[in-house]
């Protein structure tokens, strides 16, 4: 089967290529992003291969369609970028990875969290220039404290379940509470989540409800001097609230590893151009924050793992058979 797989980076092409050894479609890789631009690109191709940057609108759904697309492949759990709605009416069929490795992404935010917490990168950096100062690099003990953890499902519980391998005493905020975190922690209003905890993880989809739900409301209810966590979609904190609770200390930390306008920097080496986004350049310039291109996921077990599911749901297509991994049209 025809497909154009968009954002193709070297990683993408070795293990789309190795996950399809027995399939045999033909792939046709493409280092741009998917946009009404580039989407001509995907001329006789039945099905298109994106990622969580393309934009998938109702424009460029419609020049696909009218191409002879008829199946839209997100090698992702995420679909936000895509609009189910006008896929929907154009008689096409979108799919997702349902389910990776969730480790990868929970470990991630554990790591995120112990570099901001106990300044790694600030003392990595100082050590390679011959400074072993210590002064400037005190965090605290993470036994004891509060972890907060928006989202329980299975990203959100193995994180909460790894931090209460700390010590950590730990709430749960979700509209869908989950039997597997009841054992692990207690579930409370965001409020008091927000209140309470000395530490704030974010493991939700973005959708319109969760859309900057750390907002600059939320951050001024939130425990002065808190950490926060998002490795989750960059959609889900209002950055600039974020940066004014940083002046002013109200947030202790962040550490990110998504953005909300991470489409025109993430994935590509931008290290010899001047960035224009003044937001990402205030972020990074502050000694408490660090911010990762979205690596969360990249492990040799997840990406292999999204990569083979990806290529069964094409194979099922083709067949004809039933889509485990289809996302479900939008209801009225």
């Amino acid at each position: 089967m025809k497909t154009a797989v968009f954002s193709a980076r070297r990683y993408d092409k070795t293990m789309l290529t190795r996950a399809n050894a027995q399939a045999g479609h033909e792939l046709r890789f493409l280092e741009e992003r998917l946009s009404a631009t580039s989407a001509p690109l995907a001329a006789g191709c039945e099905a298109v291969c994106v990622f969580v940057n393309d934009t998938v609108d109702a424009e460029v759904l419609a020049i696909l369609a009218a191409q002879g697309t008829r199946l839209v492949a997100t090698r992702s759990t995420g679909y936000n970028q895509i609009d189910t709605a006008a896929a929907e009416r154009l008689g096409m069929a979108v799919v997702r990875v349902t389910d990776y490795s969730p480790h990868s992404v929970a470990e991630f935010a554990v790591g995120l969290l112990l570099a901001v917490n106990r300044k790694i990168a600030r003392a990595s950096v100082r050590t390679r220039e011959g400074n072993f100062d210590l002064d400037g690099l005190m965090g605290f003990d993470l036994h004891g404290k509060t972890v907060g953890v928006i989202g329980t499902g299975k990203i959100g519980t193995i994180f909460a379940r790894i931090m209460a391998g700390f010590g950590c005493t730990v709430l749960g905020y979700d509209r869908y509470p989950s039997a597997a975190f009841d054992t692990i922690g207690s579930y409370v209003p965001v409020e008091q989540l927000l209140a309470s905890s000395d530490v704030v993880s974010l493991h939700c989809p973005l959708t319109e409800e969760t859309h900057h739900i750390v907002n600059a409301e939320a951050l001024a209810r939130a425990k002065r001097g808190a950490i926060l966590v998002n490795t989750s979609r960059g959609g889900l904190v209002d950055t600039n609230a974020a940066i004014e609770a940083l002046k002013t200390g109200q947030l202790g930390g962040l550490a990110i590893d998504v953005y909300e306008q991470e489409a025109s920097l993430f994935f590509q080496d931008l290290s010899s151009t001047i960035i224009c986004d003044d937001v990402i350049q205030r972020l990074v310039s502050f000694p408490n924050v660090i911010v990762t291109g979205h690596q969360a996921f990249f492990t040799e077990e997840a990406v292999g793992q999204i990569m083979q599911t990806t290529i069964d749901s094409i194979s099922a297509f083709e067949r004809g058979v039933a889509l485990v991994n289809r996302v479900p049209p939008p209801t009225a």
